[in-house]
């Protein structure tokens, strides 16, 4: 039964408010969330990236990506409903658009604005030089490298002050305190037995550190147990020893160089070009030398691989009289601030056998050898000890 005028007027003023709710509430309920894939898709492509459904199946994607591409994060349905805190609007706007997370130090954004947590913005400069294409901002694909690009402070500060959720008890804490939340104050922080160093293995929650250590077995262990756990021990920290020892005594030779190195990339000739570096000639000992370096064992595809390494040669490009036996490493450089474990290899040079064997060159992780291919160039320190005999 329709109703007339006089029924509509009856509560007291026009209906028109309530109108746009209830009909924007049934067309969602009757097309099964069409709004809600149109706006996921209108999402993906503002992202310039995968469509929310194979990010969201993705195992490799950043957790944050797979939880706001399967609507449970910030960003999801639970937002379009307008109830959603203002610490998670502001985590959709300030989040990076490539790992869609809050960045955790430095932000860079391209020419347009859009914003890069440091890790990504070094992750897309190294596929780009893999590659060997112009790195883009993956929302508006302008070209972007550290002298297009810049920092944010603003967002850097804003991004601190924004509460975090503690990864061991849960709670909400500002971002510039949740470190030292993590490491000194939370009751359920990761601890370790203070019997470590006599072999404890144990590992839990610190509220639980007490009630361990009171009822630890380690100590009552007898002597010759607690031997066999110290020898273990003693042989790792013996390796650590025998390294600065040798660096030292390398240190006492009468023929010591150095010299500052920098990497360039270069292109193979082959019909897959490969990605290498090689350093100009350098005089080092009154002799010529040449570095090169490579990527992942020339592997067919590097940018493919998530684990990537870098290896490296040395050279001698001089004629000899006689064998020359010699002692080298690599250190980083003075004006880069990648980690390197420094490690001493030795190669007697001669006419007939003038280069190394590619060595790994000894750098943490796949993150600090993302930040050398992301570089202009490679610039490290080289060190040769001529072994006198």
């Amino acid at each position: 039964m329709m109703s007339g005028p006089e029924d509509r007027e009856a509560g007291g003023g026009p209906t028109a408010p309530s109108a746009p709710s209830s009909s924007l509430a049934g067309p969602a309920v009757a097309t099964g969330g069409q709004g809600e894939a149109g706006g996921a898709e209108e999402a993906a492509s503002l992202l310039g990236g995968r469509p929310h459904a194979e990010a969201g199946s993705d195992p490799d994607a950043p957790p944050k990506k797979r939880l706001r591409a399967a609507g449970t994060g910030p960003a999801g349905p639970e937002g379009a409903a307008g109830s959603v805190k203002l610490e998670e609007r502001l985590y959709s706007v300030l989040c990076c658009t490539v790992c869609l997370d809050l960045p955790k130090a430095s932000v860079y954004q391209c020419t347009n604005g859009h914003l890069m947590c440091a890790g990504c913005f070094i992750h897309l400069l190294a596929d780009a030089r893999l590659k060997e294409e112009q790195a883009t901002c993956p929302n508006c694909r302008c070209e972007i490298s550290k002298s297009l690009c810049c920092r944010n402070l603003a967002v850097e500060k804003a991004v601190s002050e924004l509460p975090s959720e503690c990864g061991f008890c849960m709670q909400q804490f500002p971002r510039s305190l949740l470190e030292r939340h993590q490491k000194e104050e939370c009751q359920d922080r990761v601890t370790q037995c203070k019997y470590k160093r006599i072999g404890c293995p144990w590992q839990g929650p610190y509220h639980e550190l007490s009630v361990h250590e009171a009822e630890c077995t380690h100590p009552t262990k007898t002597g010759n147990e607690l031997m066999e756990i110290l020898d273990e021990m003693d042989q790792t920290r013996k390796k650590e020893m025998q390294l600065y020892n040798s660096i030292f005594s390398l240190l006492s030779f009468e023929k010591i160089g150095y010299t500052e190195v920098q990497f360039r990339p270069y292109r193979t000739d082959d019909f897959i070009t490969r990605l290498y570096y090689e350093t100009p000639r350098l005089t080092v000992l009154n002799q010529t030398w040449v570095l090169k370096a490579r990527v992942n064992d020339s592997e067919r595809n590097p940018n493919l691989s998530c684990k990537r390494t870098l290896s490296f040669q040395l050279i001698l490009k001089s004629k000899i009289n006689s064998p020359m036996e010699c002692s080298f490493l690599l250190l980083e450089g003075p004006y880069d601030d990648v980690k390197i474990h420094p490690v001493i290899y030795h190669f007697v040079f001669s006419n007939e056998n003038n280069e190394t064997d590619y060595m790994a060159l000894p750098i943490v992780d796949s993150v600090e050898c993302n930040k050398l291919l992301a570089a202009k160039n490679i610039n490290l320190r080289l060190f040769i000890f001529q072994i006198q005999k």
